[in-house]
């Protein structure tokens, strides 16, 4: 909801600033054009409709920039040179008979943007005309004594257009004021160069070649506006090809990883749900075998031009990510719809026919897909790719063509898969019973921590497990640190702290290694952050770090500072409860320690024992 305020507070500030300037436009135009049209002379006039022709031709020829595809037009060095030659009651008087036509040649466009453009280029042309006069320029010919006076008119031309573009962009979508004139600057600056440049050359042909100047200006004007055109249909074409995987039509792997990150970004900012799903071809190997690569290549393309096809009627983005798995990126879909979607398609292919199917054990195209949503714990976008790779693992485990979501497998399976991995992970913290046992049985107890606050906490499954693993491995990467640094009885030098500071590091690359531990990188890399952004190795703040990690700082200082360390006194449970309150809101969670807290106190109450 207060997303939605701020969204409505936006628009309602923008129609503020737009009313703001057609008044600020409206009433620079009345005092400095006094209607002096009136008096025009006939020969006059006649320019005027020149100039009104050629400013609407270019309005007309939009000009197209890459990367994304922003529109400019070139008109404004008409009305430039309308300041040079006739002073700035003919440029205002181009400018308005502009406006009226080009209002009835568009009129799906509300009549109050066609003002606030008409306002806004009014405020430029007066601001312009006067810093012309000032400088000591004088309509007419161009004069190079008065260089510095069509400078500073340039200059200033520029700099009010960008300004006035620039805030209503900050007004509306709440950016720094930098960081959108930066963007106005970056991506227009070469077409308003050639704007600013052209009104010159404009001034010198109308004065020496009068309207033979007028339109050889206009032809050159209108190639550089077909030529730039064609750069982007050029630049769009190259970077078609350099994001599409030639085989399928789809998206390629890259291309997918940039739009992940910035699906991710949009949806943490909107609160917007967003899914992805990880397919894969069952069977794809025995059909390559028995077939050949060829008529392999060709299911590859069946199969990626239906996901094309069906992506486009959807809005979700279909990618190729290696061999013969897909991607579905489904922004505005809950794991439910997107799991429905994903199901339909599964149906789909099953029902399709292609040459070969019955050599497959169900007699049909069909395949397996792994589904995970984003959510508020997502920092990195290898997660998500993590957890719906984790789901479709577990899809191909349920006997294959079956969807299935993270987080949402049975508890029977989560028991066994729970059991073998805990094994899996003790059997790596074994080595560490030779070079340092306290981090072995700190892992333990920390682990034990897990288990019983993972039982209290409103977590799901797949969360709870993560939690648990994460905190038995999350010391993983103790085990590149020297012997000597890790088993010292004095205080650490400061070299030897910041050795001691990679572990989290190095711990994440081990995890990594394995894919059934991918998802636990975050409790190993992130245990160590704090809340008010002290910590390392990235300096997270607060809700940056997930929720659990913050849960997992708590759970490792605590039972470090219970327990005998080398480095630092040993601590009572009473005590290290008081330095927990003291440390809450800087090094943890405040929620978080309470909660920590009360579960220590209710245990220590029932058993009367303060072993671990």
């Amino acid at each position: 909801m207060s997303k939605l305020k701020s969204f409505s507070s936006a628009i309602n500030s923008g129609h503020i600033y737009a009313l703001l300037i057609c008044l600020l436009g409206v009433a620079l135009f009345g005092y400095s054009n006094h209607l002096e049209f009136l008096n025009y002379t006939s020969p006059k006039w006649v320019w005027i409709y020149s100039l009104t022709g050629a400013s609407l031709l270019l309005t007309f020829s939009l000009v197209q920039l890459p990367p994304e595809g922003n529109e400019l037009t070139m008109e404004s060095s008409v009305y430039l040179a309308c300041i040079f030659v006739f002073g700035g009651s003919g440029a205002l008087t181009v400018l308005l008979l502009n406006c009226l036509i080009f209002y009835f040649f568009d009129r799906s466009t509300s009549w109050w943007k066609h003002l606030t453009n008409f306002s806004i280029y009014s405020v430029m042309i007066c601001l312009s005309s006067y810093t012309f006069s000032l400088f000591g320029g004088r309509p007419g010919p161009l004069v190079n004594e008065h260089l510095t006076a069509y400078l500073m008119t340039l200059a200033i031309y520029f700099i009010g257009n960008t300004l006035l573009i620039g805030l209503y962009y900050y007004i509306l979508y709440k950016s720094t004021l930098y960081e959108a004139i930066k963007d106005i600057i970056k991506d227009s600056f070469i077409v308003y160069m050639c704007t600013l440049v052209l009104s010159l050359i404009l001034v010198v042909l109308i004065v020496h070649n009068q309207f033979l100047g007028l339109a050889l200006f206009l032809c050159l004007s209108t190639l550089i506006c077909y030529s730039f055109k064609r750069l982007f249909a050029m630049y769009r074409s190259i970077e078609d090809r350099a994001n599409t995987d030639q085989r399928t039509g789809l998206y390629n792997h890259s291309y997918f990883e940039e739009v992940l990150e910035q699906e991710i970004q949009k949806s943490r900012s909107s609160g917007a749900p967003l899914s992805l799903a990880m397919i894969d071809l069952d069977d794809f190997k025995k059909y390559n075998d028995h077939f050949g690569h060829l008529q392999g290549d060709k299911l590859i393309s069946f199969v990626g031009e239906m996901l094309k096809t069906e992506s486009q009627k959807s809005g979700t983005v279909a990618a190729r990510y290696g061999g013969e798995e897909f991607t579905l990126l489904m922004p505005g879909y809950d794991s439910l719809q997107a799991r429905d979607y994903i199901d339909q398609l599964r149906k789909k292919l099953n029902n399709s026919s292609f040459h070969g199917v019955e050599i497959f054990p169900l007699g049909c195209l069909a395949f397996s897909a792994g589904i995970a949503a984003c959510s508020l714990d997502i920092h990195d976008k290898s997660q998500l790719v993590d957890q719906a790779d984790q789901a479709l693992y577990y899809s191909k485990r349920q006997g294959k063509n079956t969807v299935h979501t993270y987080g949402m497998h049975s508890p029977l399976e989560q028991e066994l898969d729970f059991s073998q991995d805990v094994r899996d992970i003790e059997q790596q913290l074994n080595l560490f019973m030779y070079k340092d046992m306290e981090t072995f049985r700190h892992s333990k107890r920390v682990f034990r921590y897990a288990m019983d606050i993972s039982e209290l906490l409103d977590i799901d499954p797949i969360s709870k497990r993560s939690f648990t693993l994460g905190a038995l491995i999350h010391d993983i990467g103790k085990l590149e640190i020297p012997w000597n640094i890790l088993n010292k009885k004095d205080k650490l030098a400061p070299e030897e702290w910041e050795m001691v500071k990679w572990h989290v590091t190095w711990g994440k690359k081990m995890a990594l290694t394995n894919d059934k531990f991918k998802e636990l990188a975050p409790y190993i890399e992130l245990h160590h952050e704090r809340y008010d952004g002290k910590g390392y190795p990235y300096g997270f703040k607060g809700e940056e770090i997930p929720r659990l990690c913050r849960m997992l700082t708590i759970i490792d200082s605590f039972d470090a500072m219970t327990t005998e360390r080398p480095y630092q006194p040993t601590k009572s449970f009473e005590e290290a409860i008081i330095e927990l309150r003291a440390c809450a809101g800087s090094q943890f969670d405040p929620e978080l320690t309470e909660f920590f807290i009360e579960y220590i106190e209710t245990r220590e109450h029932r058993t009367g024992d303060t072993a671990v």
